[in-house]
């Protein structure tokens, strides 16, 4: 139960709900055990009327009086335990609301290594699966664990001041079923924790099947994927069957308990009634119905058992992650001033899941208003660069300062928000064309929206589309081509007018002309902002104020356009040759 106190604290929140509705809970007991005591009336009538002690008339009124009082009392219990529901299991909901939110807002500020290292299918079965299981603690095992509780210790009370010795025979199944239920429990624990794992496989493997379909239809490879996922499908079976068999050993293990409550109840009853030491056979009949109203709470102990280890198990694993620091901390509650200066001493920086250093000493310096072009071979630490400058991780040695101020001691929301990215592989989201590059800027209104577009130089393209900019988007923005895509998502990071734009080589996808239209409104665009660009062309860097090319995480060359064309090295290779293939087509 130890990591279900994680929940302590959503149960004092909503303290007053709970309160209530246990309060309701012991009311309904109370009034649905009137039925058995005014049943027992009912028998002992029937006898004084037998045995001559009073009239048919008052009989009647005997009989009359215990029938209102039993349908009066089902109904009362029947009302409470209406408003029972809607307390308690409400409360469950509030729980679950809570709680999604509290993954989802630390979800956020995890890192990216955090979800280089977890699966997308994994965090989704967490936030929605294993929220699902603990909800049904904080609700529905709750609630009966109140009302078996409430009419348990009701019950035993009436069954002791009505017959003491009848009593310990009744209870006497009780003890041998805790030791069954204790046993269960723990297996169920056991296995529950391993169908958790199993589902989250299930998850992880079909969230990436349908997100990677093209390529599976593009390379013929449905029968092998779906025989993957039956073959995984199977195994995830074999562990739900092997939960529900152990689970399936409640019911009738409570069955065969109260049916051995009710025999003991009905031979030593008798026994007794014929001893003379109990007054009516009335009290058999008041106590048969005791034991049979037990029967479905005693029933609902091992559900209810069945779902606090499920509930432990799934809240063992939202806990691991719920546990985790991000690896980037925001240390400056304050806003921080950002203009656009950014300085680079001597940074090296290794990613922590592939052990893979991507860069060495590398030191520049990019002043307000000013361009960068970064070029260099695959894998140089290009992107790397602009990722460090988000701050999306933290460098190992030397030191990153934005307005000469370490990067680390700048609010890192407001460090963010003056940032436009850009990434290498554009993102969109399943909305409309406008939400896309509205994203960049919530209150846009449509007028900038179309003008972002315009100098994206993707505004004539969004106008062919049937609902123009209201089109609505495939998933990963599937429904645009990749010229369409990196050019909305460049007027999503232009339409926010940041400090600080960064390019990670978002023009790979569009021809030459166009290429050239889109610099030359970003040049436009980026009056007295910082920009830095990174390409695999020359053509998106020749008019950048600075050039660096870096090479294995280091920096190889340093200059203007003209200064690098004229020296030997990557730089004139690469111009050289873009120049060949340019005037060959």
């Amino acid at each position: 139960m130890k990591e279900l106190k994680h929940l302590n604290k959503y149960f004092s929140k909503y303290k007053t709900h709970l309160i209530i509705g246990g309060i309701i809970t012991v009311a309904a007991r109370i009034f649905l055990l009137y039925t058995p005591r005014y049943v027992k009336r009912i028998f002992v009538a029937i006898e004084r009327y037998d045995e001559a002690k009073i009239t048919s008339d008052v009989f009647k009124t005997e009989l009359t009086q215990a029938i209102i009082w039993i349908i009066g009392a089902a109904l009362i219990a029947g009302v409470l335990t209406f408003f029972m529901r809607q307390t308690i299991i409400n409360v469950s909901r509030y729980i679950e609301f809570d709680l999604k939110n509290e993954i989802y807002e630390q979800y956020q500020k995890l890192s990216l290594n955090f979800y280089k290292n977890n699966r997308t299918g994994d965090l989704m079965n967490r936030i929605t699966e294993d929220v699902g299981r603990v909800r049904m603690y904080a609700g529905p095992a709750i609630m009966y664990s109140i009302n078996t509780v409430a009419l348990f210790v009701v019950a035993l009370i009436y069954m002791f001041k009505a017959a003491p010795t009848l009593a310990m025979y009744t209870i006497l199944p009780l003890p041998i079923l805790s030791v069954i239920i204790y046993k269960l429990s723990r297996e169920i624990h056991n296995r529950s924790t391993i169908v958790q794992e199993y589902l989250s496989k299930l998850s992880t493997f079909t969230q990436e099947s349908f997100s990677g379909i093209s390529v599976i239809k593009a390379y013929g490879i449905e029968g092998q994927t779906s025989s993957n996922f039956n073959s995984l499908a199977l195994e995830s079976k074999e562990k739900q069957v092997n939960l529900a068999k152990v689970q399936a050993w409640f019911f009738p293990m409570m069955i065969l308990l109260i049916g051995t409550s009710n025999l003991l109840v009905i031979y030593f009853g008798g026994m007794q009634y014929i001893n003379g030491e109990i007054e009516s056979i009335g009290t058999i009949a008041e106590f048969i119905i005791y034991v049979n109203m037990l029967t479905w709470p005693v029933a609902t102990v091992g559900w209810v058992t069945s779902i606090v280890q499920q509930a432990e198990a799934s809240q063992k694993r939202i806990n691991q992650f719920l546990k985790l620091e991000p690896e980037i901390k925001n240390t400056v509650e304050t806003a921080t001033e950002i203009t656009g200066d950014i300085t680079f001493t001597n940074v090296s920086f290794t990613y922590d899941d592939t052990n893979i250093q991507a860069l060495k000493g590398v030191s520049f310096n990019v002043k307000q208003g000013e361009t960068l072009a970064i070029l260099g071979k695959t894998g140089s630490g290009k992107s790397t660069i602009l990722d460090l400058i988000g701050r999306l991780y933290d460098i190992d040695s030397g030191a990153i300062a934005i307005n000469d101020t370490n990067i680390e001691k700048h609010n890192l929301y407001t460090l963010r928000d003056n940032i436009g990215y850009v990434p290498q592989d554009a993102f969109l989201f399943s909305d409309s064309i406008k939400n896309n590059i509205k994203f960049g800027k919530e209150d846009a209104t449509d007028e900038d929206v179309i003008e972002a577009a315009k100098n994206a130089q993707v505004h004539k393209n969004i106008k062919k589309f049937s609902n123009g900019y209201d089109t609505v988007l495939g998933e990963r923005g599937i429904t645009l081509s990749g010229g369409q895509k990196q050019r909305v998502s460049i007027a999503r990071a232009i339409i926010k007018s940041p400090k600080i734009l960064l390019f990670d080589d978002c023009l790979s996808a569009v021809d030459t002309e166009t290429e050239e239209k889109i610099l030359k409104n970003l040049n436009k665009i980026s009056k007295g902002k910082t920009s830095i660009i990174v390409s695999h062309r020359v053509s998106s860097a020749k008019n950048a104020t600075k050039i660096i090319v870096l090479d294995d995480g280091k920096i190889v060359q340093e200059g203007t356009h003209e200064s690098l064309i004229n020296q030997d090295g990557y730089y004139k290779d690469l111009y050289l040759k873009q120049i060949s293939e340019g005037s060959s087509k």
